[in-house]
């Protein structure tokens, strides 16, 4: 159970305001010492497998937040792991509005079935580090691994890329340029081997669109009138703008999906689903007409239990 774990920030022997680098120099001394190559004693697996979930968590900055935030509940039953929804509930957005009948589910998955090492910096390239790619170190890959860069509509949308490799040659290292065709729908932290090489692809973030899987997420800010009537707008997707019907009655936080309009999916066909959250906008300054208009919509409702 998720209430049974450690304190991650304890795992990893550090304070919890500690930077970036300290978390990171904290996980390569620990996976130094406790790695069940090197560490034989009992229980050094399920030690590693803690440290690694810990800095897996503390090393991603969303996560991280989240984790202060919530705690182990938050990657717990029902939140999709630690490396599966970062939100513990659905709500990637965060508030405490009730959400109505627009459910959904996730469809990402781990490709590493023992360990999730997805958004974070790939482990088997920090033991390189860590070890000094040891001659013939037994338990530790060999194929080389790069970390390679992505904008998030080239991650949706797919691209190619050119990286060079390294090869020895005798005394003479022989550089190697190689093109990478990144399919669609990688996300951040996906693993995927390309010829002798695996990449591990990071994407930057959207400044509009936030992503889980398959399935992308935008907010959307109405007024009361068109909460209340409805209303026909267009909204961007990762596919171009669509037009979305907003229900009358519709109230704030509410989640509605547009289906197909996400994500393709890595593996297998079809695309994830467009969720637009609806946030209620309340001016600050009305006019004199306006206040006289409220005032009077005010009366009509007195009789009634509030404005939704």
């Amino acid at each position: 159970m998720a209430t049974n774990k450690k304190d991650f920030y304890e795992v990893l022997g550090i304070a919890k305001g500690a930077t970036d680098a300290d978390i990171k120099s904290a996980y390569r001394r620990l996976a130094r010492t406790h790695h069940p190559d090197i560490d034989k004693s009992e229980g050094a697996a399920d030690k590693f497998k803690e440290i690694s979930e810990a800095y897996q968590v503390l090393s991603d900055p969303q996560k991280k937040q989240t984790y202060d935030q919530f705690g182990h509940a938050a990657f717990g039953a029902g939140a999709g792991g630690a490396g599966g929804n970062p939100f513990a509930g659905g709500n990637p957005f965060g508030g405490a509005g009730g959400f109505r009948s627009y459910s959904y589910s996730t469809s990402g998955g781990n490709p590493n079935a023992e360990f999730d090492f997805s958004g974070f910096e790939d482990p088997f390239s920090l033991f390189e580090q860590i070890f000094g790619g040891m001659a013939g170190g037994q338990g530790f890959r060999q194929r080389p691994i790069y970390q390679m860069e992505l904008t998030f509509d080239e991650a949706v949308k797919g691209v190619e890329k050119a990286i060079e490799l390294e090869r020895p040659e005798g005394q003479t290292p022989r550089r190697e340029r190689l093109n990478i065709k990144v399919p669609a729908g990688v996300d951040n932290g996906t693993k995927m081997r390309f010829g002798e090489v695996d990449i591990v692809f990071r994407v930057k973030r959207h400044p509009e669109f936030m992503r889980e899987g398959s399935d992308v997420f935008s907010e959307l800010t109405l007024a009361i009138p068109q909460l209340v009537l409805g209303d026909t707008l267009d909204i961007k997707t990762v596919e171009g703008t669509v037009k979305l019907r907003v229900p009358a009655g519709t109230e704030p936080g509410s989640l509605i999906r547009i289906k197909n309009k996400g994500i393709s999916l890595l593996r297998g066909t079809g695309k994830g689903d467009h969720y637009v959250r609806v946030k209620l906008h309340v001016p600050k300054t009305v006019t004199g007409e306006e206040k006289k208009l409220y005032e009077q919509l005010n009366t009509l409702r007195t009789k009634k239990k509030g404005w939704f």
